[in-house]
C-alpha cells in the first residue's frame, strides 16, 4: 500500500513550505516533495535571499568607498574581497535553508526528495514512488524568460542564477530588462565597480509600477552611474574570447549598433514552471500565458488539485505566494482562508529602495476613478537629512469622494518597511485622514509618510 497523506504540496519555495507548516498546523497529515537538495525553492537558494546579501554586502562596501567620509569617518584603502563576499552570501543561504529544514521537523512535515508528478487525480509520484493524497497543492514556481537570439550559458551570458555566482566584477555590465531583479543585481555589480547599460523594450524601467515614481527612480540611477537604452531591443549576444557582443536595435525599428560587454544579464521576466508536473495526464488547465488555471479558491478544474504562487496568475513574489500557501491550505481545512490582492507590497531593493502597494494613478485613471494624491519629499524630512539620504519621495492615492486609500508609492531610504503600514491601511479599508491622523516618532523616515497623507488634503506642514 503506497504511503497516505492528508495534504501533499510539490514545490518547497515560499508557497509551498508555508502552505505545507500551515496544512500541518491544522492537524493535516502533510508531506512537500522538492527536487533540490535543499528547501527554500528559487528564493532562498538562488534568488531573493543570496540577491539581498549581495545588496547588502555592496552597498556596505560603496558606503566605505565614498560615503563615510561626508560623515567624518575617513577609511582608507578600501579593498573588495569578492570572495569573502560570495562565501558571506552562502552562509546567509545556508542558514535560511536549514530554518526551513527545522521548521519542517517541528511541524511533523515529511519531505519527499525527488521530482514530484501527479500520476492520477489523488496520485503524486516521486521517483518510483507513488503517494496518496486527499489534497494535492502545486507550487511549483517560475523560470527565466528566454530571448531569441541570447544563449545563456551562466558564464558569459547569465540569468539571474549566474549573475550571482560571479567570480570578478566585470568591467561592464549589459543588462537586458529594466525590471526588479536587473536593476537590483545592476545595482550589485555597479557598486562594485562594473559600468551598468540597461536595455529596456519600452519607455520606461519597472514596468506597472507608478509611473512618476519610477521616472523619479531613474534619475537617481542614472546620478548613480547607470545607462539606460530605452525604446530598445537586443536582437543578439555573440561570447567570444574578449566578451560578449550584444546588437541593440531601436524597439520601433531602425539602425543596429553592437555593444561590447565582460557579462550578459538577462532579466526580461519569469515564466510559470510546469515542466514534468503530470499537468496535462491529471487533466489540469491552464491559460493563455501557460499558467494554471484557478478558482477564488486556488482550485484547478481538477477536483482535489490546488495551485498558488508563481505558477498561477498575479505578481510573481515571494509573499504573495506564502499569503496563498496559508490561505489553501485554511481552505483545505475548512476555514475561510483569504488574499487581499489590492495589499500585497512590491519592494525594489536597491538604494534608495521602491516600494509600491494598491493602485497606481495610471490604472485609477484607466479604470475612471476619481481620486486624489499627496507627495512628501525627503529633502524636508529631518531623519532623511541626518542619515544622508534624501533622493525621493512618498506618494499617497486616496479615492475622491471617500478618502480611503487606494496606493502608496515610494521611492527613498528603507522604502521596502515604510510601505508596510501603508499595506496595514490597505487592508483596514483606512482613509488618508486616518494615516495624517496617526502620530509618528520625530525624528524618522516615517514622518514622510504622515506628510504624504496630510498633503492628500492638501495641508502637510514640513513642506
Amino acid at each position: 500500500m503506497p504511503e497516505s497523506f492528508d495534504v501533499i504540496v510539490i514545490g518547497a519555495g515560499p508557497g509551498g513550505y508555508v502552505a505545507a507548516i500551515r496544512a500541518a498546523q491544522l492537524g493535516l497529515k502533510t508531506a512537500c516533495v522538492e527536487k533540490r537538495e535543499t528547501l527554500g525553492g528559487t528564493c532562498l537558494n538562488i534568488g531573493c535571499i543570496p540577491s539581498k546579501a549581495l545588496l547588502q554586502s555592496s552597498e556596505n562596501f560603496e558606503e566605505a568607498a565614498h560615503k563615510f567620509a561626508d560623515h567624518g569617518v575617513v577609511v582608507e584603502g578600501v579593498k573588495l574581497d569578492l570572495a569573502r563576499m560570495q562565501a558571506r552570501k552562502g552562509e546567509v543561504v545556508s542558514a535560511n535553508v536549514k530554518g526551513v529544514e527545522f521548521l519542517f521537523r517541528k511541524n511533523k512535515i515529511t519531505w519527499l526528495k525527488g521530482a514530484g508528478r501527479l500520476a492520477a487525480p489523488g496520485k503524486v509520484a516521486v521517483g518510483e514512488e507513488v503517494y496518496e493524497a486527499k489534497h494535492v497543492i502545486l507550487a511549483s514556481g517560475s523560470e527565466s524568460v528566454p530571448l531569441q537570439g541570447v544563449k545563456v550559458d551562466e558564464k558569459q551570458i547569465v540569468t539571474s542564477t549566474g549573475a550571482l555566482e560571479l567570480a570578478a566584477v566585470p568591467k561592464h555590465l549589459v543588462v537586458i530588462g529594466a525590471g526588479v531583479i536587473g536593476l537590483e543585481l545592476g545595482s550589485v555589480w555597479r557598486r562594485l565597480g562594473a559600468e551598468v547599460t540597461v536595455v529596456e523594450f519600452l519607455d520606461r524601467i519597472l514596468p506597472g509600477m507608478d509611473a512618476e515614481t519610477c521616472k523619479a527612480f531613474e534619475r537617481v540611477l542614472v546620478k548613480q552611474g547607470f545607462k539606460f537604452r530605452l525604446k530598445s531591443k537586443v536582437t543578439a549576444a555573440v561570447p567570444g574570447a574578449d566578451g560578449v557582443t550584444v546588437t541593440v536595435e531601436p524597439a520601433a525599428g531602425g539602425a543596429a549598433e553592437e555593444l561590447k560587454a565582460d557579462i550578459v544579464l538577462l532579466a526580461i521576466g519569469r515564466r510559470a514552471y510546469t515542466e514534468g508536473l503530470g499537468l496535462e495526464a491529471a487533466g489540469v488547465a491552464l491559460d493563455e500565458r501557460g499558467r494554471i488555471k484557478v478558482d477564488a479558491h486556488f482550485a484547478t478544474n481538477v477536483p482535489g488539485i490546488y495551485a498558488i504562487g508563481d505558477v498561477i496568475a498575479g505578481p510573481m513574489l515571494a509573499h504573495k505566494a506564502e499569503e496563498e500557501g496559508v490561505a489553501v491550505a485554511e481552505i483545505i481545512a475548512g476555514q475561510a482562508g483569504h488574499v487581499n490582492y489590492e495589499a500585497i507590497p512590491a519592494v525594489v531593493y536597491t538604494w534608495p529602495e521602491v516600494a509600491s502597494v494598491g493602485a497606481t494613478e495610471e490604472q485609477l485613471k484607466a479604470a475612471g476613478v476619481a481620486y486624489k494624491a499627496g507627495k512628501f519629499p525627503f529633502t524636508a524630512n529631518g531623519r532623511a537629512r541626518a542619515m544622508g539620504d534624501t533622493d525621493g519621495f512618498v506618494k499617497l492615492i486616496a479615492e475622491a469622494k471617500t478618502d480611503r486609500l487606494l496606493g502608496a508609492h515610494i521611492v527613498g531610504p528603507d522604502a521596502g518597511t515604510l510601505i508596510a503600514e501603508l499595506a496595514i491601511a490597505i487592508e483596514f479599508g483606512a482613509s488618508a485622514e486616518d494615516v495624517a491622523r496617526t502620530s509618528h516618532a520625530h525624528p524618522s523616515l516615517n514622518e514622510a509618510v504622515k506628510e504624504a497623507a496630510l498633503a492628500v488634503g492638501g495641508r502637510a506642514l514640513h513642506i
